[in-house]
């Protein structure tokens, strides 16, 4: 296993329109779910939605180093849920990557 200096963090921030916002919710727990269930790489993968402001959501995320990240973006789940099926609905869409201080 890595050590923590090679955990990668990753904060998606996403907004939809209010008509799509339950379906992408809805999704975005299906991603979560899929990925806690099949990524031994990824440490961390929660969903969050803004309780202001419901077309608003975050994904934070943490994976055990670069390999475990791109196994992420090459699953057939992220493939399917994420960029097949989320992305199109999204009106904006920003990812950073960090790195773990340590």
């Amino acid at each position: 296993m890595s050590d923590q200096t090679d955990v990668i963090c990753v904060a998606a921030e996403w907004r939809t329109t209010p008509e799509q916002a339950e379906t992408v919710r809805h999704l975005m727990l299906q991603a979560a779910a899929a990925v806690r269930a099949h990524e031994p790489g990824n440490l961390l993968y929660v969903a969050h939605q803004d309780p202001k402001d419901p077309t608003h959501f975050l994904f934070y995320e943490q994976y055990a180093n670069q390999a475990a990240l791109d196994a992420h973006v090459a699953s057939a789940h992220y493939k399917e849920l994420v960029a097949g099926q989320l992305v199109p609905m999204l009106t904006e869409r920003k990812v950073t990557l960090y790195k773990l201080l340590s």
